[in-house]
């Protein structure tokens, strides 16, 4: 953890010597509030993950963790303030032809991790990137697995054409901002939330179910 905060330090200092910079968010930056856990693999292979998260935690970090879901005992134990979990495919046959898995039984794991989010303590979330050709089909498979996990939030993005992706998929893969909101507004009918917020440029949605949350979104925009 201290090697995180000093990696942090580290990558943030030359911004001190910029004339236009922000002293004030300049000294900010060198004492990071909180600990994305994500973007470098799969964070439950780690194996002293739950340790790590109680570290930050238990320093005064709040921390934000992504999976796939193919380790559901570690979902379980790990305790971070904000629990995201990616789901790539409605059923087992997208989810193979999709995401190529090691191994079939990972489609058990994955709904298995989906039980656990449903009474997880940390607030939680559902990502869902829509491929076309790939996984982009009716919002009705997605619908019925989502409510496995009961989760605080689903967010429903387009498959950006960047980056190495570019080697393996065409940018007709990606779905049109209008299309994300036509799928989100299915995908919320079906699961009885409420789509709170959009941003075009990000092809990407926000489902809530919490009322509370919604009014507050609503009124920050």
């Amino acid at each position: 953890m201290e090697g995180c905060i000093q990696a942090q330090r580290r990558l943030m200092s030359g911004y001190g010597g910029l004339d236009e910079a922000d002293p004030t968010k300049w000294k900010e930056s060198l004492a990071p509030k909180h600990a994305a856990i994500s973007l470098a693999g799969e964070p439950t292979l780690y194996p002293y993950l739950p340790e790590l998260v109680d570290e930050f935690r238990d320093s005064g970090l709040t921390t934000f963790v992504v999976t796939n879901g193919t380790n559901p005992d570690v979902v379980e134990n790990i305790k971070p303030t904000q629990l995201y979990m990616s789901l790539d495919a409605p059923d087992r046959e997208t989810y193979i032809n999709c995401c190529h898995p090691h191994h079939a039984k990972q489609w058990e794991q994955i709904l298995q991790s989906l039980a656990v989010l449903h009474d997880h303590p940390a607030r939680t979330a559902i990502r869902i990137t829509l491929v076309k050709g790939q996984n982009f089909v009716n919002s009705a498979g997605y619908a019925r697995l989502i409510e496995l996990a009961n989760p605080d939030f689903v967010e429903i993005k387009s498959y950006m054409h960047l980056g190495y992706s570019r080697k393996r998929l065409d940018r007709s893969a990606m779905p049109l901002h209008q299309e994300i909101l036509q799928f989100s507004t299915e995908l919320a009918q079906e699961l009885d939330y409420e789509l709170v917020d959009d941003v075009e440029l990000s092809r990407v949605a926000l489902l809530s179910k919490d009322e509370k949350i919604q009014n507050i979104i609503l009124k920050l925009f």
